[in-house]
């Protein structure tokens, strides 16, 4: 198989991984967390700051594959703190409008001092 990828320069990349991987009318976006690309740093806050950054960096992924969220069909929410789950949401209420993707959202060890990942898959048009 030829792996079609794309990578953002928007978007941060701390290993041996693609930001995104076409597969048939399918991008399954690798998971972003709130790394700053501009310097390579964790950006400091609370939940909503770490959500939004994450929302950047993938919104610069999905730009990089000529999408948009509007083309997100699946999201996948892991939190360090379950706790962080409604303030999360209410960032996450600003990003897409209805009909919503399908969403899961877990509680899971995380990166020392990540409090938020997020991964996607979109479908091109």
């Amino acid at each position: 198989m030829t792996r079609v990828a794309f990578q953002a320069e928007g978007a941060a990349t701390v290993g041996p991984y693609s930001h995104a991987v076409l597969a048939g009318d399918l991008v399954y976006l690798s998971g972003q967390t709130p790394i700053d690309p501009a310097t390579g740093k964790l950006v400091e806050g609370d939940i909503a700051v770490q959500t939004e950054q994450c929302f950047k960096n993938l919104a610069a992924v999905l730009k990089a594959a000529g999408l948009t969220l509007d083309d997100v069909v699946k999201v996948n929410i892991f939190l360090a703190d379950i706790a962080d789950f409604a303030a999360m949401n209410a960032v996450y209420k600003q990003k897409f409008s209805a009909p919503y993707p399908a969403r899961s959202t877990v509680g899971a060890a995380l990166l020392p001092g990540v409090r938020i990942e997020i991964e996607m898959i979109a479908k091109k048009p």
